[in-house]
C-alpha cells in the first residue's frame, strides 16, 4: 500500500481512528478522512496528523451524499477505500429510518463509484450484529443474517447489497465482520459500550451495572487487532468474500464486568438491573478460522492486558 491514496469514511471515529494510525505505517501517498463527527472526534486523528502533516486531508462531510464523494474521491485520486462510516446501534432505537437509511445510503454511494472504476478496492466494515443472536456456535461467515435492530439490518442489508453488486459488475471488494470491539478512544459519551462505561463508572467511585441475569455472551476484540487484521487481509490479497475480525473466545457479561473490577481494583458490589436492555443478543461466539488461515500470525491480545491498557489510558486522560 505504499504510495496509494487512501480514503477512510468514519476515519475520525473509535474503528476508523486506529485505521488510520494503522495505515500510517504503510507510508501511504496520502490518507482522507470523511466523517460527519457524529460520534467521530478530530483529536482523535491527533497521531496521525503528527505523522503524516499535509499528507492527511479531513473532511468534515456525510458519506451517504453522492456528489460529495465522488467529488472528494476524483479529485483526490484515490485508489484505495476503507469505509468504516456508520450510524450506531443506540441511534437506531430512536431514528430507525434514518439509522438504516443512511447506513444503506453510504454503502450505495461508494458502489456506485466503485463500478464505474473511480477506486481499484473497496473494503468494508460490516458487524457482527448482522447476526443476532447466535444460532449455532463458533460462527461462523456463513452464519444467518438475522438482526435483532434496524443497525443490525442495515448492516446486513449493506452486505447483500455489495454481494449483489458483485455479481452484477464483478468488483474488487472485501467485507470485514469485526466483532465487539473495544479501545482507547472508544466512544463514553451518549452512545457507550459496556468497558468504557463501566470503566468510567469505576474511576468515578460509582459500581459497574449488570443488566438481566449477566449470562449473554459476547466476543470482545482490541481494536488495534481488528486495525492489524484488516491492513494484513489488504496486503494478503483477501477479495470478494467475508471474514469475520475477531477473538474466536466468549465471555458473559458477569465475568466481563468482574474482569473489569479486579483490574480496576474495585471492592464494591456490581449492581444488577433487573431487567436485560432491550433487542440485546443474547449470545455471541464468533469462528476465527478464516481469519487464522489468510492471516497466520495473527495473535489477538488476550483480555486482561487489553483493558488494563485502556484502564490506564483513562486514568492518563483523567490526570
Amino acid at each position: 500500500m505504499g504510495g496509494t491514496n487512501i480514503l477512510v469514511t468514519g476515519g475520525a471515529g473509535f474503528i476508523g481512528s486506529h485505521l488510520v494510525d494503522r495505515l500510517v505505517l504503510e507510508r501511504p501517498s496520502k490518507i482522507v478522512v470523511v466523517d460527519n463527527l457524529f460520534l467521530g472526534q478530530p483529536e482523535n486523528l491527533a497521531d496521525a496528523r503528527t505523522n503524516l502533516g499535509a499528507r492527511l486531508k479531513i473532511y468534515i462531510r456525510d458519506a451517504s451524499i453522492a456528489p460529495i464523494m465522488e467529488q472528494i474521491v476524483k479529485e483526490e485520486e484515490i485508489q484505495l477505500v476503507y469505509d468504516l462510516a456508520t450510524v450506531p446501534l443506540p441511534t437506531s432505537f430512536g431514528q430507525p429510518r434514518w439509522t438504516f437509511d443512511n447506513n444503506v445510503g453510504i454503502v450505495m454511494c461508494l458502489l456506485e463509484l466503485l463500478r464505474r472504476d473511480f477506486f481499484e478496492l473497496y473494503v468494508h466494515c460490516s458487524s457482527s450484529e448482522a447476526y443476532g443472536t447466535a444460532k449455532f456456535v463458533p460462527m461462523t461467515e456463513d452464519h444467518p443474517l438475522n438482526p435483532t435492530t434496524t443497525y443490525g439490518a442495515s448492516k446486513a442489508a449493506q452486505d447483500l447489497l455489495i454481494q449483489s453488486y458483485d455479481r452484477m459488475y464483478d468488483l474488487p471488494f472485501f467485507i470485514f465482520r469485526p466483532f465487539n470491539n473495544f479501545g482507547e478512544r472508544q466512544n463514553d459519551r451518549a452512545y457507550a459500550g459496556v468497558i468504557p462505561t463501566t470503566i468510567q463508572r469505576v474511576l468515578s467511585g460509582q459500581p459497574p451495572v449488570q443488566h438481566g441475569d449477566g449470562n449473554q455472551t459476547r466476543d470482545f476484540i482490541y481494536v488495534k487487532d481488528t486495525a492489524n487484521a484488516v491492513v494484513a487481509l489488504t496486503r494478503a490479497g483477501f477479495r470478494r468474500d467475508i471474514v469475520n475480525v475477531c477473538r474466536g473466545r466468549e465471555v458473559s457479561i458477569k465475568d466481563l464486568l468482574r474482569l473489569i473490577a479486579d483490574v480496576t481494583s474495585w471492592k464494591g458490589s456490581i449492581e444488577v438491573a433487573p431487567n436485560p436492555r432491550a433487542t440485546d443478543v443474547a449470545r455471541h461466539f464468533a469462528d476465527s478460522s478464516k481469519l487464522r488461515s489468510i492471516v497466520k500470525d495473527f495473535r489477538p491480545t488476550d483480555l486482561e492486558p487489553a483493558i488494563g491498557r485502556v484502564v490506564s489510558w483513562y486514568k492518563g486522560k483523567a490526570a
